[in-house]
């Protein structure tokens, strides 16, 4: 596996880390960026002409991880050449939640099945029911193919998100990158590392990913009188500090997942997710811990390492609730993860609006999440 990785700010436009240069043409060059700089034609067209022969996913994001810095407004670009891997490609529209299952299951089919080890999907962060999305990704993939990937964002203004596959990426697109050999290998650790507080409280009114009660009572009027006055002005972006904690049935028992608020809607007082709420689930509310935060990026990480695989290429997709608490103290879950790996380890990604991943490498049953630092390595042995 070979790598070049660059970046383009305004102050500086292009440039590279290191000094190697790729010789070869990558087959995958991902490219993540601010919604303003991704959605120009001429930020395509000079990314396509360094690399003419190969296949760009571009998309828009909520932060830009490129090595352990974290920037706004960037783009992150990282070409692989894969050695002894191959990749195909494939893209598809959605235009709302309801749509998830069934562009999951069209995108899944799309991709040939002899020697598929892994799926990276990447959504439109606004228009997708992440968790239905997951659901019909799944169905159509072999069990012992994983999947990992993310919700895009578009900063903290939840307005528009962009994707594209080999053209100028535009609203409501999902694409999917499937990895085939008998030589790649690949893992994946997701972590978060919030606090719950307050009662618990079940769900008793909900439709799909969007949530209207809790205890028979108006889910936003409930929210709001944990947020107070001043936070409650600014939802949904307040929101993404208090997130909602899920304890879902699953094959495995029972998994804890985080929900993150997309929207809200004062008219009939509901609130919608990035993921299903499912009626019947009990839900508690979540703060930030700055330390347990950092701590769970560092063991996602950890959890990839005790494999005993060098990873060549990590890709990171970190929630924006991560950055908007961390703040100034954000690149030290990059670093942190950074010493894990070693300084070999090529460091790329960006911040979500939903990540999706099995939570260890060794339970292959993929979920969406939220307020998580999830991982995915690459490695060709």
């Amino acid at each position: 596996m070979k790598i070049e990785q660059k970046k383009w700010t305004k102050e500086l436009g292009w440039k590279s880390l290191g000094a190697d240069n790729l010789e070869v043409d990558p087959q995958l060059v991902l490219v993540f960026g601010g919604s303003s700089k991704v959605k120009e034609e001429k930020t395509f067209d000079e990314i396509k002409k360094m690399y003419s022969k190969s296949h760009i996913v571009i998309m828009s994001t909520a932060g830009e991880i490129f090595d352990t810095s974290v920037s706004d407004d960037s783009l992150s670009l990282t070409a692989v050449y894969f050695e002894k891997s191959t990749l195909q490609f494939a893209e598809g529209d959605i235009a709302s939640p309801v749509e998830s299952a069934e562009v999951g299951k069209k995108l899944a089919s799309m991709l040939p099945k002899d020697k598929l080890v892994h799926v990276m999907v990447f959504s439109d962060g606004l228009k997708a029911n992440g968790t239905d999305l997951v659901g019909g990704l799944t169905s159509q993939l072999p069990s012992v193919v994983s999947l990992t990937g993310g919700l895009v964002g578009d900063g903290a203004d939840f307005k528009h998100t962009y994707v594209g596959l080999d053209k100028v990426p535009t609203e409501g697109k999902v694409v999917v990158v499937g990895f085939y050999g008998d030589s790649l290998s690949v893992s994946y650790g997701s972590m978060g590392g919030w606090d719950v507080f307050g009662p618990e409280r079940v769900i008793t009114k909900a439709k799909d990913n969007i949530l209207y009660e809790l205890d028979g009572k108006p889910a936003l009027a409930l929210y709001k009188e944990y947020l107070g006055e001043e936070k409650s002005k600014e939802l949904p972006g307040s929101g993404l500090l208090f997130p909602l904690n899920l304890r879902l049935k699953t094959n495995n028992g029972e998994d804890q997942v985080v929900r993150t608020i997309l929207g809200v809607n004062e008219k009939d007082q509901s609130m919608t997710f990035a993921g299903d709420m499912p009626e019947g689930v009990v839900a508690q509310m979540m703060k930030a811990n700055f330390d347990r935060i950092i701590g769970g990026a560092v063991g996602a990480a950890n959890l990839i390492k005790d494999t005993n695989v060098k990873a060549e290429l990590a890709i990171l997709i970190s929630c924006i609730g991560r950055k908007l608490v961390l703040k100034d103290r954000i690149e030290e879950e990059t670093e942190g993860i950074r010493e894990v790996f070693g300084k070999d380890t090529a460091l790329a990604g960006f911040y979500s609006y939903g990540e999706i991943s099995p939570i260890t490498p060794t339970i292959n049953q993929c979920q969406l999440h939220n307020q998580t630092m999830t991982i995915t390595t690459f490695a060709e042995l």
